[in-house]
């Protein structure tokens, strides 16, 4: 059979996977602080026997888009928005520490700070405990403050402050949760220099129309590669016919 089947194979194969990033960029254009997915692919020359005509398809990592997304107001006091460059610290599922621009905090049952998908947000001692109140106060360095439930509107009370770090975007990776991690493993220092805004959030950085645009390059690249399949079928039932004939 002609390798032009396993070469066009290869192309198909790859660009459903760019399909499904581009699809859950799209998925997540609303999702607050979400990063979009990167895809990309190059062509390698089929290794072996013969002549180097073939070519397949690989798949290359780009990453995430670090760029930020706009910013817009909620009024609504646990709402915070990294002002420029950083990260707010949170509590992964299985206890690790991962980072975020998703700053749609909210007080949990227990008393527990945490985003709006669920991971308890961390302070300065691990994560941070919301005691029983009359008005929650979130200062732009991350500080938290209340007045505490029966106490007089002047009496203020610091609970913790919010763990925002900055390590350069090289250092960082991000993971299948849509969390940013360390590549090493390792947790960021924090950095005091971070500032935030409360009563706003970080909208997704993914472009709904280049997205889509892009979901329609890569489906008729698919399709591209589907007829290139069916041509080497169809030239493989030829050549046998040809054969027969001359048998």
């Amino acid at each position: 059979m002609d390798k032009l089947i396993y070469t066009a194979m290869t192309g198909a194969q790859q660009a459903m996977q760019a399909l499904s990033k581009v699809s859950n960029n799209l998925a997540n254009v609303s999702t607050t602080g979400f990063r979009a997915d990167l895809q990309a692919s190059r062509s390698r020359p089929v290794e072996g026997g013969g002549l180097p005509t073939r070519v397949q398809t690989e798949a290359e990592s780009q990453g995430w888009d670090s760029r930020s997304g706009s910013v817009v107001a909620t009024g609504r006091q646990l709402d915070v928005a990294i002002v420029g460059k950083g990260w707010l610290a949170v509590q992964t599922a299985g206890g690790g520490e991962a980072y975020t621009r998703a700053g749609d905090m909210r007080i949990g049952a227990s008393g527990a700070l945490e985003t709006g998908s669920g991971h308890l947000v961390l302070g300065n001692g691990g994560p941070i405990t919301i005691p029983p109140h009359q008005k929650i106060f979130l200062g732009d360095d991350g500080m938290i403050s209340v007045v505490p439930q029966g106490q007089k509107g002047n009496v203020m009370v610091e609970v913790d402050r919010l763990r925002l770090v900055n390590p350069p975007s090289e250092q960082l990776s991000k993971g299948s949760d849509g969390l940013i991690r360390m590549r090493d493993g390792s947790e960021a220092d924090t950095d005091a220099a971070v500032k935030v805004a409360s009563g706003h959030l970080e909208s997704s950085n993914v472009n709904a129309a280049e997205a889509l645009v892009e979901m329609i390059q890569i489906s008729r690249h698919y399709e591209m590669q589907l007829k290139a399949i069916k041509t080497a079928e169809e030239n493989e039932q030829s050549s046998s016919a040809l054969l027969r004939l001359g048998s």
